[in-house]
């Protein structure tokens, strides 16, 4: 089946991209407000505020460290935000999603909050402020099948404001589509970097540059690594995505960078050239299927 596009339009109250925000996606019922922390009184003149829905609390992104954020739920969005100023520090941003109409009830927003909490954890983007994971509600199949689009949705609008926190870092392969066929419709996604009997795999995405897990990485820095990534590495470290085994570290999940040197270097504990290092399943570089198809678009 072709992929369908989305309309999504933005309003912006006070024409401004950092003050309260409204979007909205063409003929779809949910409604979406963005709010920074320090305007949350006048969510009060927002009565798509004050109805019964889902709500994501965002800490701002500080260096490389994992942001906090909290997905929860209330009759009255509105009221319960204003509890969470008075005790929940680490906020800056809020997002809320109700609907236009009056059919979402408590038992569709137990199941949603429930179904973005799983989601967040699994795409491990964001480390979530949530005490327990909730209990999902249960409802009629076709209720289900119509918060499975909200949610959906949901996703589709929080990526446009900026907050991509139900976004797994890889995507998964469609039902049924070999990693023989993977490699044939897109070659670079199936990367291998091997060098001093470490073995990392890799995927280039919209976002960057994804290394894989299971990965095999250096525990060794040289002089000639970029700074930076020495303390990215010392942070993954810290924060369990990369773990020791023996003389090597091993990815235990998969870990954006903004470039495949990047990646590289941080694998092989040197500088690299990560389109040089970076193979395909047949030995291809990265660099030579990059020209390849730049030259026959």
């Amino acid at each position: 089946m072709p992929i369908i596009g989305k309309s999504i339009r933005v309003y912006l109250a006070d024409a401004t991209v950092t003050g309260i925000r409204y979007a909205e996606l063409v003929n779809w019922t949910g409604q979406a407000i963005a709010c920074p922390r320090s305007r949350l009184n006048e969510l009060t003149h927002w009565p798509e505020a004050s109805k019964p829905g889902i709500y994501f609390l965002f800490e701002r992104r500080f260096g490389d460290s994992k942001p906090i954020a909290y997905i929860g739920e209330s009759e009255n969005v509105c009221q319960r935000l204003t509890t969470h100023d008075r005790k929940k520090e680490f906020w800056s941003e809020a997002v809320i999603f109700t609907s236009k109409d009056e059919n979402l009830t408590k038992a569709h927003i137990k199941y949603l909050e429930a179904t973005l909490v799983n989601l967040s954890i699994n795409a491990k983007r964001y480390q979530l402020e949530n005490s327990n994971t909730p209990t999902e509600s249960s409802l009629p199949r076709a209720d289900q099948d119509a918060m499975k689009e909200f949610i959906e949705n949901t996703r589709m609008v929080l990526g446009i404001i900026g907050y991509s926190i139900l976004e797994p870092i890889l995507q998964s392969k469609p039902s049924g589509e070999s990693a023989t066929q993977a490699v044939t419709t897109d070659p670079l996604s199936d990367l291998i970097f091997c060098i001093n009997n470490l073995t990392a795999y890799g995927s280039v995405t919209d976002e960057g540059f994804v290394l894989k897990k299971h990965s095999q990485l250096s525990k060794l820095n040289t002089a000639s690594i970029p700074g930076k990534l020495t303390s990215i590495k010392e942070r993954l470290t810290a924060d369990g995505a990369l773990k020791e085994d023996g003389e090597k570290l091993i990815a235990t999940t998969d870990i954006l960078f903004s470039s495949s040197s990047y990646a590289a270097a941080i694998v092989a504990g040197t500088s690299r050239s990560g389109p040089q290092s970076w193979k395909s399943i047949d030995g291809k570089t990265m660099k030579s299927i990059e020209d390849a198809s730049l030259n026959n678009p």
